[in-house]
């Protein structure tokens, strides 16, 4: 399994934005946005995989894994993010 694997990615649409922003809560500060679901979710990805390498370069311990967690989204619907496998 990638170390990317044990991280929580969230892609969900912003009203006030009007975009698609993507998240990995407790592993970095922002993220991404985009008018596409599937890409926002893919540029997500190499972003974590880019901080956990930052990360290893560095010497400096990665967060606790959040995958699994369950995450209330702001109309509090309550969800718990799995990244598939596969690439579809």
């Amino acid at each position: 399994m990638k170390d990317s694997a044990r991280y929580a990615k969230i892609v969900e649409w912003s009203d006030e934005d009007q975009c698609y922003v993507g998240s990995a809560p407790d592993l970095i500060y922002g993220g991404c946005h985009g008018d596409d679901e599937r890409a926002v979710f893919a540029e997500l990805c190499d972003i974590v995989d880019e901080i956990i390498e930052l990360h290893k370069q560095d010497g400096t311990p990665l967060p606790p894994p959040t995958s699994g967690r369950i995450f209330v989204g702001a109309s509090g619907e309550r969800s718990v993010e799995r990244r598939r496998q596969g690439g579809s």
